[in-house]
């Protein structure tokens, strides 16, 4: 049944950014797929994400790190390893933003953007390929990139340089590990409604242009992009690779 080939029944996932927002939403849909989840989050678990886990009938672990910094990430893995075994799926999805006029930018808010954005992804990618290339099994990695990936932004200088990077470094990942079994690819997601549009959808002008260019004539959910994280993550997207799904409404469309 090609069904089946949508289930990740003894599968684990790895979802920084986990606890929230969109990270909750992927790593939720995961977990209703059949996998294990060790959410990733900067701050406590404070909103229950692994009791919503385990009660969709799946076993789950937080890890409360922070990824500004590339120090946590070895032992992020180990933790999983050593809690289910082995490791199958990562989703890096950690990010921040910074807003200001490109002519006023400051290299602290350039530096952080640029950290979490593109340089853990980078790095927590290359680790776990090498759990992965330990293991023999191969896996799945999937990063979160944006509209930005595609296009220029306002007053975003670093996060759209950051997104931009995540779409690249997909490609290069996939070029080199597609032979071992390691699909690389990332969702792009358009404009949803998270902490990070918060500012956005409080400016009731900006907030109308923006649904006024989305066909589907809303914000997005988190939820809206489980789907397509259990896609990638299943055996359904073995021959996808280095490739950037918009799940956007339709923005990049119009």
């Amino acid at each position: 049944m090609i069904l089946d080939n949508f289930k990740l029944d003894g599968k684990v996932a790895v979802v920084t950014g986990g606890a929230v927002g969109l990270g909750k939403g992927m790593a939720l849909g995961l977990a209703g797929a059949g996998a294990d989840i060790v959410a990733v989050g900067h701050t406590p678990d404070d909103q229950g994400m692994v009791a919503e886990v385990e009660a969709l009938g799946r076993k789950a672990i937080y890890i409360q790190a922070d990824l500004m910094k590339l120090d946590p990430i070895d032992g992020i893995i180990a933790k999983a390893v050593e809690t289910f075994g082995h490791v199958d799926i990562l989703v890096n999805n950690a990010g921040i933003i910074r807003r200001e006029d490109s002519v006023n930018f400051s290299e602290q808010d350039w530096d952080d953007v640029m950290n979490i954005n593109v340089k853990t992804v980078f790095f927590f990618s290359q680790a776990m390929a090498n759990q992965f290339l330990k293991q023999g099994t191969g896996g799945k990695i999937i990063n979160i990139a944006s509209m930005l990936s595609f296009q220029g932004g306002i007053r975003v200088p670093s996060y759209t340089a950051s997104k931009s990077g995540v779409k690249g470094i997909t490609m290069l990942l996939a070029n080199e590990w597609a032979k071992h079994g390691i699909n690389v690819n990332a969702i792009a997601p358009g404009y949803f409604a998270t902490d990070n549009t918060a500012q956005l959808r409080a400016d009731a002008a900006r907030s109308a242009e923006i649904l006024g260019r989305i066909p589907a004539d809303r914000w997005g959910n988190p939820e809206d992009l489980a789907g397509t994280a259990v896609f990638l993550a299943s055996k359904a997207a073995d021959y996808i690779n280095g490739y950037t799904v918009a799940v956007d409404g339709g923005w990049l469309a119009r």
